[in-house]
């Protein structure tokens, strides 16, 4: 099962930079697994929950011209997409409350 998250930020550095090189991100059960070159543009990264029962992944992708964070969540096994979700929302709301504007979340 998949389900896509869209978050639409404020103008400014990107948000995928921000989140991959936070080290507060471990106290959101949430690491970095891998992560295409930073600078490059469309550059993409994997978060993955470090949850026993939180059994999937996170892939983001940066859009800096239209200023939006598309996430896909990738869930293995008997894995719900609301447990890596809500930590991942929870991260979001926590340390960059100003820079999103909205959030959507899309099952599919």
């Amino acid at each position: 099962m998949q389900t896509i998250l869209q978050v639409v930020c404020s103008r400014g550095k990107s948000v995928r930079e921000q989140i991959v090189n936070d080290p507060r991100l471990d106290n959101f059960w949430l690491r970095v697994q891998k992560e295409k070159q930073p600078g490059r543009s469309h550059g993409w990264a994997k978060i993955v929950s470090t949850r026993p029962e939180g059994r999937g992944a996170l892939n983001m992708v940066w859009e800096a011209n239209s200023g939006i964070l598309l996430c896909r969540v990738v869930n293995r096994g008997g894995g719900r997409p609301s447990v890596i979700l809500a930590d991942f929302l929870e991260y979001l709301l926590a340390h960059l409350r100003r820079r999103i504007e909205a959030a959507t979340i899309i099952p599919e």
